[in-house]
């Protein structure tokens, strides 16, 4: 097996050990009851809120990766370069290229599907509805989906990012791991102190958080790095991260923490 084939494999295969390492992480932090005072939502909302289990969460994931596996190999095999000559790595300015075309190729196709699936009332309804009986996210539910709409929109569109911005297997291992680690943690339902990703992107866990709500249901569709589609086309909803009375905190919305203001005035 070549170079090629190798990098092949693994940018197939390392964005999916690093979903469960990186979801495993918050899991172990979820079970440490003084980082409470940072959860997004009270331990008892999930099991109030949400409708599925932990259980049937974690085969819906399996069953999304394994389309996520047979559609990566078969496009790799498709545009594979039988010639046994390993692939020209390009320059690190390049590779910083071709991951700002693909996370904004991602990102634009993930927001007009994302937000067809709220339009399309039968798509909602039969699809995308799966992913919101998760009310309350947590890490290793980023990827709960119906088996379509993963397909359509986190398959295809990394397929697409990968095909647009001409990276190589080789860099597609790193864009798609960390494609991956941004994903898990908009979902991981916490707001750490520290977070570099928080610091990097206005698209984090409480902008994330707000969509899953009912009152934002038909804001804050994108997803998984910027919020310009949502500013650029009228769906975003600004929000601010309150101290929640009994202990933590809470994403809350401008308008909604102005209506509660003047019935208090």
């Amino acid at each position: 097996m070549g170079i090629g084939a190798s990098d092949e494999l693994l940018g197939t295969f390392v964005p999916i050990a690093v979903y469960w390492l990186y979801s495993g992480l918050y899991l172990a932090l979820d079970g440490v009851e003084r980082l409470d005072v940072y959860r997004l939502h009270p331990r008892e909302e999930e099991a109030a809120k949400n409708v599925v289990s932990r259980g049937t969460v974690v085969r819906g994931v399996l069953v999304q990766q394994a389309f996520q596996v047979a559609v990566s190999l078969t496009l790799f095999a498709v545009i594979g370069d039988e010639s046994g000559i390993e692939q020209k790595q390009p320059s690190a300015l390049v590779i910083l290229l071709q991951f700002a075309i693909a996370m904004f190729v991602m990102d634009t196709w993930q927001y007009f599907m994302h937000r067809y699936m709220h339009i399309n009332k039968f798509l909602y309804k039969h699809i995308h509805s799966k992913h919101h009986t998760l009310v309350v996210p947590y890490s290793f539910g980023a990827l709960y989906n119906h088996p379509l709409e993963g397909l359509i929109l986190d398959t295809i569109g990394g397929a697409l990012s990968f095909l647009v911005s001409g990276m190589t297997p080789r860099t597609s291992i790193f864009f798609f791991s960390f494609a991956t680690i941004k994903t898990v943690d908009d979902h991981c339902g916490l707001w750490l102190p520290g977070n570099i990703l928080h610091a990097l992107f206005n698209n984090n866990s409480a902008y994330h958080d707000i969509h899953h709500q009912l009152y934002g249901n038909k804001y804050n569709f994108s997803q998984p790095f910027f919020v310009m589609w949502d500013k650029i086309l009228g769906t975003y909803m600004p929000y601010s991260i309150e101290h929640r009375k009994g202990g933590g905190f809470e994403s809350r919305p401008v308008k909604l923490n102005i209506a509660e203001q003047i019935k208090t005035d």
